[in-house]
């Protein structure tokens, strides 16, 4: 598999990403600056890591969102790409039109940096099938902004559609249906408040992060 992770200013998880990916598969993973207008050729995996791009101003992602990397990482979306953006990977993601809704401060106001529980709402997607019908996992939360929210008439769709990849078990963030996860409906884009770059090992406590590169490595 060929994966690489994009690297924006103020991003603070993408050293972790590349770990994570590279000790759960095996093979190793290529640091994409975001000022880049092209990717490296022939991915199976574009990672959007967490962090603070751009100091999260104007609003968590928005920035990041316009950056000229986020042109080739749509393009290579669109191409059948998977591309996992966790955190504030997901808020560029939504940001950037990839994925439906939003994500707003956190329902308690207060930065939430936690393990977390959560179900598997779709096992069949590229992204959880390694999971084999284990129906609940262990992550790390680490957000100030990780509310989920989409108006009723998106969240009829998406549920519908069977687009939520995960839910808290405990909601840590006033997210809307407990949504933790969610992905496009091509299934090719994936969006997750928790981290799995940081429960790749046992010794971090969980490695059921593992096991979701391992099922993209899988599908690709």
């Amino acid at each position: 598999m060929s994966a690489a992770v994009i690297v924006f200013p103020g991003s603070n998880c993408d050293r972790d990403c590349k770990v994570a990916v590279e000790r759960s598969t095996g093979e190793p993973v290529k640091m994409v600056w975001h000022a880049e207008t092209e990717l490296p050729a022939g991915l199976d995996l574009i990672v959007i890591p967490g962090g603070f791009s751009y100091g999260d101003y104007l609003r968590c992602g928005a920035m990041a969102a316009q950056s000229p990397v986020m042109q080739a990482v749509k393009k290579a979306a669109d191409d059948g790409v998977a591309v996992v953006g966790i955190c504030n990977g997901f808020q560029i993601l939504c940001e950037a039109g990839m994925l439906p809704g939003a994500l707003l401060r956190n329902a308690g106001l207060k930065y939430v940096c936690k393990p977390v529980s959560l179900t598997v709402a779709n096992g069949q997607t590229r992204f959880t099938a390694g999971y084999q019908g284990q129906r609940e996992v262990i992550m790390t939360q680490g957000n100030g902004d990780g509310n989920f929210f989409a108006d009723a008439e998106t969240l009829a769709r998406i549920e519908g559609e069977g687009q939520v990849v995960f839910r808290y078990v405990d909601n840590p963030n006033g997210s809307v249906n407990d949504i933790a996860g969610l992905q496009n409906a091509r299934g090719n884009v994936l969006g997750m408040m928790p981290h799995p770059d940081r429960a790749f090992e046992a010794e971090l406590g969980s490695a059921d992060g593992a096991t979701l590169f391992r099922s993209i490595y899988a599908a690709a």
